[in-house]
């Protein structure tokens, strides 16, 4: 007789335990889903926020375009041979 009361009482417990975590376990998921699109939307404001470097150019030298560096040699036109 005890053993059917122990086996009883366990599977009542079971079932609570197991009631309980339907119930509680989908607000707690909802909750850390809230906080981490909370704490998202707060980065994305402060890195918006943020003034990004720019850089300026005052002056942009004249040099010769088109021309081939000194390093890098000499270019001799070729011809096909067939």
């Amino acid at each position: 007789m005890e053993f059917l009361d122990f086996l009883f009482i366990a599977i009542f417990v079971i079932y609570i335990i197991r009631s309980l975590i339907r119930l509680v376990l989908p607000m707690i998921f909802q909750s850390v889903v809230n906080k981490a699109q909370g704490q998202q939307q707060n980065y994305q404001r402060t890195t918006n926020n943020k003034t990004t470097g720019g850089i300026k150019v005052d002056y942009i030298p004249k040099g010769k375009k088109n021309s081939v560096p000194d390093t890098e040699g000499e270019f001799v036109d070729y011809e096909e041979i067939k």
